[in-house]
């Protein structure tokens, strides 16, 4: 598989770029030297190969989801610069 010149304007147009001829030029070389660098894959040997998902072994570490105590109101509130009806007031971001 290779990059054309057409390949690299037509995802420059999605993409909505305007490149020069030169720029175009240049991707369609940088594109398809990734890509041949890509197909050396093809050559490796994973038969023996396990899918994994990461390259060291990970695990979660969770804890037990334990209902505690929380803030009230008036204290998550004491130091807000601005509330109202319990809740913390801040400027309008949109008109």
């Amino acid at each position: 598989m290779s990059i054309t010149v057409k390949d690299v304007e037509h995802v420059a147009n999605l993409a909505r770029l305007e490149l020069s001829e030169g720029e175009k030029e240049q991707f369609t070389g940088q594109l398809n030297a990734i890509l041949k660098y890509a197909e050396k894959l093809n050559e490796l040997d994973t038969e023996q190969v396990e899918p994994t998902s990461h390259v060291l072994p990970v695990t979660n570490v969770m804890r037990d989801d334990v209902v505690k105590e929380s803030v009230t109101v008036e204290i998550a509130l004491k130091n807000a610069p601005d509330e109202e009806d319990g809740q913390f007031k801040v400027p309008a971001v949109l008109e």
